[in-house]
């Protein structure tokens, strides 16, 4: 395999450990994927993907590019397609970020709390809170848009 293709393979593999982690928590260990993998009847050892994501294993076998992808729940084109794996990236960083607004968000206790009450709502009254949340959550989004247009150099007031 050139090394451009090795290389690029790392990378591909090196992103999607801090991309794609549990619960919002620190990014899977190399023996955390090892270990998955080999339950989908890969044989793989955590050093071999260390190897990988160095780019010091410059062959891998078709498997062994296949079954991280998969772990990941990334398609393994990504791995060799530079227009899937740009397309991929984006995803996964908006997945991450709003995955991450979620974990705090729930962390808040009013958050919990409003959950808790919406909960014990009738579906109609439910449907009612959430129409005025979002009648808020646009308002609020209005209200930052234009607070960022005036504090951009070159524009009215900024």
């Amino acid at each position: 395999m050139p090394e451009e293709e090795a290389a690029s393979l790392a990378d591909e593999l090196s992103r999607l450990f801090p991309t794609v982690r549990p619960d919002c928590g620190p990014e899977y260990s190399t023996e955390q994927v090892a270990a998955s993998i080999r339950e989908m009847g890969v044989s793989i050892w955590q050093s071999y993907i260390w190897q990988r994501r160095k780019g010091r294993e410059t062959d891998p076998t078709l498997r062994h590019v296949q079954a991280p992808a998969s772990f990941f729940g990334a398609p393994s084109a990504s791995c060799f397609e530079d227009a899937v794996t740009d397309r991929i990236t984006g995803q996964l960083e908006l997945l991450a970020a709003a995955e991450t607004r979620w974990w705090e968000a729930a962390q808040r206790s009013y958050v919990q709390l409003t959950a808790l009450r919406a909960g014990q709502l009738s579906p109609k009254r439910r449907a009612q809170v959430m129409g005025l949340l979002d009648v808020v959550y646009r308002l609020e989004q209005a209200e930052r848009r234009a607070a960022e247009a005036t504090d951009r150099p070159g524009t009215v007031g900024g």
